[in-house]
C-alpha cells in the first residue's frame, strides 16, 4: 500500500524528521545541537515536506517515537506531531524508542554474526537505563524497564552468545558488561530507522487518538529547584 508518513525522532539527544513515500525515505534532517528540538523539530517537518514536495495534508500518516526517552524532547515530538494531525486532518502512529533502536541494527547492518539478543538502551543518566531485551528478528522478549547497569547485568543475554548492545546508554556500561561476541553501539535513534515499525503499525491500523495519546516517559518528571541566586 502506497504510503506517505512524516517520521518524528526527539526522545534523545538527536533531533531528527523524516519523510518516507512508497516504502523509502525521500528527505530526512538531523542534529546534535544541544537542547534545540524545539527550534529545529518544526523547521525540519517543513523543509522534509517541501524537499519531497507535498503538504502536510498529503500525508497518510504521522508517527512520533512515543519514549521513553528525555522528558523534553518527547513533548516536542509529540506535541509537533499532535499540531500536524489536527491541523492536516492526518491520523497519528507511534512507535517505542526501543523499537526504532532495533530496526536501527537491522537496516544498518550492525547485528554481530550469530546474534541470538539486541538489547537497545536509552540513557537515564548514571548507570541507568531504559531497556529490554529483543530477538534479532525484533521481538521483544522483557517489558521496558528502567535498569541500573551493573557487572551482573544481561548475565544470561551475555552468556548465550553474540548479544548487541545498542543506543546512546550503551557505551557507558561496555566497560561493566564486555564480555566475548558482545558489541557495543553508541548510537541515538534516527527518524529515517522509524520507516519499517512505522509501516507495520500503519498498515495494521494502529491509530492514535492525538487527543489523548501521551508520550511513554516510563518515569516521572522530577522538577529541580537551581542553585543559582536570582537576587
Amino acid at each position: 500500500m502506497p504510503s506517505r508518513i512524516l517520521l518524528i525522532e526527539t526522545s534523545t539527544a538527536l533531533c531528527s524528521v523524516a519523510l518516507a513515500g512508497d516504502g523509502r525515505i525521500v528527505a530526512a534532517r538531523e542534529s546534535t545541537e544541544p537542547r534545540a528540538h524545539a527550534a529545529l523539530t518544526a523547521p525540519y517537518v517543513q523543509e522534509v515536506l517541501q524537499e519531497g514536495g507535498l503538504r502536510a495534508a498529503d500525508l497518510d500518516a504521522v508517527c512520533v517515537s512515543a519514549g521513553p526517552g528525555s522528558y523534553t524532547g518527547l513533548r516536542v515530538g509529540v506535541s509537533t506531531a499532535k499540531g500536524i494531525c489536527f491541523a492536516a486532518g492526518v491520523p497519528l502512529l507511534s512507535v517505542g524508542t526501543l523499537d526504532v533502536l532495533v530496526a536501527q541494527a537491522q537496516a544498518d547492518g550492525l547485528l554481530p554474526e550469530g546474534c541470538r539478543y539486541v538489547v537497545p538502551m536509552v540513557d537515564a543518566r548514571r548507570m541507568e537505563v531504559y531497556t529490554a531485551v529483543y530477538t534479532p528478528d525484533g521481538e521483544r522478549l522483557t517489558e521496558v524497564e528502567p535498569r541500573v547497569v551493573d557487572a551482573d547485568g544481561f548475565r544470561e543475554e551475555r552468556a548465550a552468545g553474540p548479544v548487541l548492545f545498542i543506543g546512546d546508554g550503551a557505551g557507558k556500561c561496555r566497560e561493566l558488561l564486555d564480555a566475548p561476541g558482545a558489541r557495543f553501539v553508541q548510537a541515538c535513534p534516527r527518524a529515517s530507522a522509524m520507516l519499517s515499525p512505522a509501516l507495520r503499525e500503519f498498515e495494521a491500523g494502529h491509530f492514535r487518538d492525538v487527543a489523548y495519546f501521551e508520550p511513554f516517559y516510563l518515569k516521572d518528571f522530577v522538577a529541580t529547584v537551581s542553585r543559582k541566586k536570582l537576587f
